[in-house]
């Protein structure tokens, strides 16, 4: 169960780490794209210059139309030329105001500066001069396009992942509720018929002490199947003292499980109220010992500890099993996960639902250590009456 589950675990990261890198070749991709019209685009004004040079120098063998053309074929890309002193001789695409148009355009000279490398034009008369430009629309629209991309496919990788949690989630919750009310039904039919049989032995000459065990094992089979019934119902819970519903619990587990297994009670002394189901939380407890049981394989000390706060109620269960990893502190709570040749893996986490569905509590590792042995803490709302 545990291979199947940490296979599981693998596949959701490797499409983690498949949908970043789909994400990240596409930004790749764009940027080289966007590379390639900025190279495109300073080409272009490269032949603006060479036209505005020719043109200004009149050369007559040259056909003027073609150039002319040239230099009114650029519509998209914000360019100024200056002189040796920066003097502002022409600009093309740049909206300039009325009042103050000198002040504005050597601003705008400024900015272009620290944008692109300049085209120096040699006047072929021992002047020289320059043409500062801007990316067009379309080039700063695909420089944010990227992030635009990312931003896009990460919501996207991030929504279906909730999606197919939720929807996990939701299927895990319709499988416990079936198994559970299943279960629930199906003992209830032995169980009328053992107390029937009962009955019946009871006006026979038999034992009275094995008739007594036998009642004792039933209703244990009531109790059962009356835990089961309430899992995806709405159970209502009571006041009631959690040192002596802990106390009444460990009794019963006391005599069913190893002698070699020593367990150890600290409680405070006043009675400890928490609103809660006792029969669903007695199955907690068993839960948890039977799992410090095997952890210790029959072999062991386990510590309940019970600590009365203002706003809860705090109780440890502590063994001296082997412990657990802490990359798996919350691994151990999902289903199918168990370390045991058998096993469904589901008492853990059966007991966090309870916990956490059923009581409004938490129950998580609150420490571990490989070969000395686990710490469990659940919290719980104390009663105010």
């Amino acid at each position: 169960m545990s291979s199947i589950y940490d296979s599981r675990q693998r596949l959701k990261y490797i499409f983690i780490v498949t949908a970043v890198l789909i994400a990240i070749a596409s930004v790749v991709v764009s940027d080289s794209l966007i590379k390639n019209l900025a190279n495109e685009e300073r080409q272009k004004i490269e032949v603006w210059a060479e036209a505005t040079r020719v043109m200004t120098n009149e050369n007559p063998s040259l056909d003027m139309n073609l150039i002319l053309k040239i230099i009114q074929g650029n519509t998209s890309i914000p360019v100024v030329l200056c002189d040796e002193q920066d003097r502002v001789l022409s600009y093309n695409n740049i909206q300039v105001p009325e009042n103050e148009p000198e002040t504005y355009l050597k601003e705008v000279v400024k900015k272009l500066k620290h944008k692109n490398d300049p085209i120096v034009v040699d006047m072929e008369d021992g002047t020289y001069q320059y043409i500062y430009y801007d990316d067009s629309i379309i080039l700063k629209r695909l420089l944010i396009y990227p992030y635009a991309q990312l931003t896009v496919v990460f919501i996207f990788i991030l929504i279906a992942f909730l999606a197919l949690a939720s929807t996990k989630k939701a299927e895990q919750n319709k499988v416990w509720v079936g198994l559970s009310k299943e279960t629930a039904h199906q003992l209830g039919t032995p169980i009328s018929s053992l107390i029937a049989w009962i009955e019946y032995l009871k006006s026979k000459e038999i034992d009275a002490s094995y008739l007594n065990e036998m009642e004792k094992d039933v209703k244990r089979l009531e109790t059962i199947a009356d835990r089961f019934s309430k899992i995806g119902s709405d159970p209502k819970p009571e006041a009631v003292d959690i040192c002596l519903s802990l106390q009444q619990a460990l009794d019963y587990m006391n005599t069913r499980i190893s002698q070699k297994v020593k367990i150890e009670t600290q409680f405070p002394a006043s009675p400890v109220l928490v609103l809660m189901n006792e029969s669903l939380f007695a199955w907690v407890v068993e839960n948890l010992t039977k799992n410090a049981v095997d952890a210790m394989e029959g072999q062991g000390e386990i510590v309940f500890r019970v600590d009365d706060r203002k706003t809860n109620v705090r109780i440890d269960i502590s063994d001296t099993g082997k412990g657990i990893p802490k990359s798996k502190f919350k691994t151990v709570f999902n289903p199918g996960y168990t370390t045991k040749q058998r096993g469904w893996g589901l008492g853990l986490s059966l007991v966090k639902r309870i916990v956490e569905s059923y009581h409004g509590g938490k129950i998580y590792v609150k420490s571990s250590e490989p070969g000395k042995g686990t710490t469990f803490r659940i919290e719980l709302r104390k009663f105010k009456a």
